[in-house]
C-alpha cells in the first residue's frame, strides 16, 4: 500500500548544531509516522547514523562570519547547484533545511523554483530580528514553514510579514547534561573571599575568535590574579582549535585544565563560579545551566563594516529571550582585561549582579520551556506539510 511506503525526506544540515536537530527530528518522524525513513541530501555523523549518505563532507557549508562566507562564495555557489539537483532528483515528501542560511535557503530556493510541490520546512528562524530583517518576507516564496527555536521569533516572522513560525523549543531545555549541571549550579556554593574560585574560559570555537580572545583572557587571569584571587582555570574547547589553544596558553603564568570531552565540559558548567566567554550560542547553554557569565567579543575586519546593519539592542540570546540587560557586553576595545577582571570580582560575590542574573537565568528557562521536546514537536509541523501537498 502506498501509505506504507516509507517517507523520503530531503535534509540539508551543515553545522554540528544542525545535524544534532536533524536526527532528533528524524528519530521523532519515524515514531510518530509509525513509517522508515529514507533520507538523501547533507548532513554529519548524527544523521549518518540515520541513513544519511551524503554527497560531499557537510563540513564545506560550515561557514560562520561574514569574512568566511565570502571567502568560500564561489564553492558554496557549486555546492548549492549540486545540492538542489540531488534533491529534485529524488523527489522527496519533504525538504528540510537547518540552520546555515546562507547555503540552505539558496538550496531551497532554486527546489521550489524547480519542483513547487515539494513542501520545505526551515529549522532554526534566520536571525531577521537581528539584522537584514527583509530576509522574512523573501523567504516566503520558498520556505512554507520555519521552526522557530527561539520563543520571541515566532512574533518577530509575524511583524516582518515572514512564513508561518511555531516555536519548537530548543533541545538544550531537555538536555539531560544542561539539568544536570543547572542542578549543581542551584546548590549553595561558598563564596568566601579566601576560597578558590573556578573560572570558566570560553573563548570560541573558530579560530579567529579564539586568536582575537585569548590574549585578553590570559591578561584578565593575571589581573584576578594580581588582585589577589587563588582560582581554578577551565577552559573548554574543541578539538580542531586544540592544539593552537594549547600553545597560547602555555605562555600563561596561571594556566587552565584544557577540557576536550563533552562530559566534562558539562561537569565545568556545573563547578564553575562564573565564566568569561565569546558571545554566541554558549550564552544560552549557560544561561540555562545559571552559570554567572561577563560576555566579550571582536570583531573581524569584514564584520566590522558592515555591524550598522544590525538592529537589535543585544547580541546575547539570554538578553533577548529575558528582555532584559541580564549580561553586560563587551566587544572590540571594550575589552579590557582590568575591566573584565573586575566584573567578574562581582560575580564571584554573593551579591547584586550575581543574583541578578541568577534569577534572569530562571526567567529566561521559563520562557523557553515546552511541554514535549523540540524534535516531536518539529515532527508535527513536518507531518502536517506532507499532508497538505498529499
Amino acid at each position: 500500500m502506498a501509505a506504507e511506503r516509507p517517507f523520503k525526506i530531503a535534509i540539508v544540515a551543515g553545522e554540528e548544531s544542525g545535524d544534532l536537530l536533524g536526527a532528533d527530528l528524524i528519530e521523532a518522524l519515524r515514531r510518530k509516522s509509525g513509517r522508515d525513513i529514507t533520507l538523501v541530501g547533507l548532513g554529519g555523523r548524527h544523521l549518518k547514523a540515520q541513513g544519511l549518505v551524503p554527497p560531499f563532507d557537510a563540513s564545506e557549508i560550515a561557514l560562520m562570519g561574514v569574512s568566511a562566507v565570502l571567502a568560500g562564495l564561489p564553492r558554496l555557489m557549486r555546492r548549492i547547484s549540486q545540492t538542489a539537483a540531488l534533491v529534485g532528483a529524488e523527489k522527496p515528501d519533504c525538504l528540510i533545511t537547518i540552520d546555515s542560511p546562507d547555503f540552505s535557503l539558496r538550496v531551497a530556493r532554486k527546489v521550489r523554483a524547480a519542483h513547487p510541490s515539494i513542501p520545505i520546512v526551515h529549522y532554526v528562524c534566520p536571525s531577521v530580528w537581528a539584522w537584514r530583517p527583509g530576509r522574512a518576507l523573501a523567504m516566503r516564496p520558498y520556505v512554507d514553514h520555519i521552526l522557530c527555536i527561539l520563543p520571541f521569533e515566532v512574533k518577530e516572522l509575524e511583524r516582518l510579514k515572514g512564513p508561518a513560525g511555531t516555536y519548537v523549543g530548543h533541545r538544550l531545555s531537555h538536555d539531560a547534561n544542561v539539568l544536570k549541571a543547572a542542578a549543581m549550579q542551584a546548590a549553595p556554593r561558598d563564596l568566601a573571599d579566601d576560597r578558590v574560585k573556578t573560572l570558566l574560559l570560553l573563548p570560541g570555537s573558530r579560530r579567529g575568535e579564539v586568536r582575537r580572545l585569548l590574549e585578553p583572557f590570559g591578561e584578565t587571569v593575571s589581573a584576578l590574579a594580581a588582585r589577589g584571587h587563588q582560582m581554578r582555570l577551565l577552559l573548554p574547547t574543541v578539538p580542531h582549535v586544540a592544539d593552537f589553544v594549547r600553545s597560547t596558553v602555555s605562555n600563561w603564568p596561571h594556566k587552565p585544565e584544557i577540557l576536550l570531552e563533552p562530559e566534562r565540559k558539562w561537569q565545568a558548567f556545573g563547578e564553575a563560579d562564573a565564566a568569561l566567554i565569546a558571545s554566541g550560542t554558549v550564552s544560552l547553554e549557560l544561561a540555562l545551566a545559571g552559570v554567572p557569565m561577563v560576555s566579550t567579543y571582536k570583531l573581524d575586519a569584514v564584520a566590522k563594516l558592515v555591524q550598522k546593519l544590525i538592529t537589535t539592542w543585544s547580541a546575547l540570546l539570554p538578553n533577548l529571550i529575558a528582555d532584559k540587560a541580564l549580561v553586560t557586553e563587551f566587544y572590540d576595545i571594550y575589552v579590557r582585561p582590568q575591566n573584565l577582571a573586575r566584573q567578574i570580582e562581582a560575580l564571584w560575590s554573593d551579591g547584586g549582579l550575581r543574583a541578578w542574573q541568577k534569577v534572569g537565568f530562571d526567567e529566561v528557562r521559563r520562557r523557553m520551556a515546552t511541554d514535549r521536546p523540540a524534535g516531536e514537536i518539529a515532527a508535527d509541523v513536518v507531518l502536517a506539510e506532507i499532508a497538505k501537498r498529499s
